[in-house]
């Protein structure tokens, strides 16, 4: 199936992001942990959600649907600890499982995660926590982790990922003592996942900060929690409603979230006005490069949180083609997503890629509709985002990546008036 896209398009409306996929799937990994039945709000009903279920489902959980976008999940009957290989390998977010079911059941057979294909995405943070943490790993073709009792440790992370922060926290609250994570990984996910385990009687200091503390409990109880709005969404919607000349309204919009992806959006001359929660963007954007001092070319790159979001890159890209001036993009943390790039000048976008991580954008440039492939959830949004704005018939190919990470966009984004049909293949 694809997407076929008539632009270019303005759109106008009111839009609700979708509850935060990366912090919906950990969280979900953390109900494995609870004694009683959990209930989530808010959860973004697309792939990897629905496979990181069924995973838990095989696993011995009870996942039940209870309302649109609200799951109650009962993890009181788990009875295994080695995870489906066909599931595994669909999403990165099965390495998740290794915490959860190292602290209720002391071993895990973990197949190798799947996932965007971004570059290299090392699980050895993930290890070395968890190793510290007393627990055995042996690598083969699966990953064997077993424990006989997870003891506190003071973990300093070789590199801030958010995933092995994710997972030292979540087999740190059942284990016995104080453990301290250091360099952790503090991403608006990774403060749901430990607001929501508090939530349910586990004790962490930090949050929100780049040292963590965690004081063992022997048990967590059921419970309830809200999953926050998903920040990338944001970010993609403004790159959207810049890139169209677009007057959108984002609802539900987290301040203390919002100045990371401000401040990058400001250097591509997008503005807009935060209140009471709302995100307001005007269709008259200056949509020009903001020059470093002397008139010098910027840089737009992303890092760790509260950096600019990698997952934003792609988006950022794109918005660049059609703004006034010349900007570095500078991708620090993976190296193969800049690789979509080529994809954009086939739509007329004047972009010099330098090396694996960094591309010379010089704009504006007059898109005009193509025939692409999404080659994963971010490049295949950007790329749903440029063909909104240019001239032609665009055709999108592979939306299976985009749909991973966005909730029935092609309707939400119809809503606003966006010319979008998704085309099924035929019988």
């Amino acid at each position: 199936m694809h997407y076929l896209i008539t632009g270019p398009s303005r759109l106008e409306g009111r839009f609700r992001p979708s509850g935060n996929k990366n912090g919906a799937l950990p969280i979900l990994a953390g109900c494995l942990l609870a004694d009683g039945p959990v209930t989530l709000e808010n959860v973004p009903e697309i792939r990897d959600v629905l496979t990181m279920m069924e995973l838990m489902r095989m696993l011995g959980a009870e996942v039940d649907r209870i309302a649109p976008g609200s799951f109650r999940i009962d993890a009181s009957g788990l009875d295994s600890g080695s995870v489906d290989p066909e599931l595994s390998r669909r999403i990165r977010a099965s390495i998740l499982l290794a915490g959860p079911l190292l602290a209720r059941r002391g071993e895990v057979v973990l197949p190798p995660p799947g996932g965007d294909v971004i570059g290299r995405r090392r699980l050895d943070t993930h290890f070395l926590a968890l190793g510290m943490l007393g627990a055995e790993v042996e690598a083969g073709d699966s990953y064997e982790l077993r424990a006989k009792e997870l003891r506190g440790a003071d973990i300093f992370l070789d590199e801030p990922s958010v995933t092995g922060t994710e997972n030292a926290v979540l087999a740190a609250v059942l284990a016995e003592g104080t453990t301290i994570v250091r360099n952790a990984a503090s991403e608006p996910h990774v403060q749901d996942l430990c607001g929501f385990l508090v939530s349910i009687g586990a004790h962490i200091e930090g949050i929100g900060t780049q040292v963590l503390r965690i004081e063992g409990v022997s048990g967590l109880s059921g419970g309830s929690w809200r999953i926050g709005t998903d920040h990338i969404e944001v970010g993609s919607m403004i790159g959207l409603a810049a890139i169209t000349e677009s007057e959108l309204t984002i609802e539900g919009v987290e301040a203390e979230h919002f100045d990371p992806l401000r401040v990058g959006f400001e250097k591509l001359g997008v503005r807009g006005r935060l209140r009471e929660g709302e995100l307001h963007l005007s269709a008259d954007q200056e949509l020009e490069i903001q020059p470093d001092l002397g008139d010098q070319i910027p840089t737009l790159g992303d890092g760790p949180w509260p950096a600019f979001p990698a997952d934003l890159i792609s988006i950022a890209l794109v918005v660049a083609t059609r703004c006034r001036g010349t900007i570095l993009i500078h991708e620090k943390m993976f190296e193969s997503r800049m690789y979509f790039a080529d994809k954009v000048i086939s739509m007329g976008a004047r972009i010099v890629l330098c090396d694996p991580h960094r591309a010379v954008v010089v704009g504006p440039s007059h898109l005009r509709g193509s025939v692409v492939e999404s080659p994963d959830i971010r490049a295949g949004m950007a790329l749903l985002i440029a063909a909104l704005a240019a001239h032609g018939e665009s055709s999108i190919h592979n939306i299976g990546q985009i749909e991973r990470g966005y909730e029935r966009i092609d309707e939400r984004l119809r809503a606003l008036g966006a010319q979008i049909e998704r085309v099924e293949p035929p019988c």
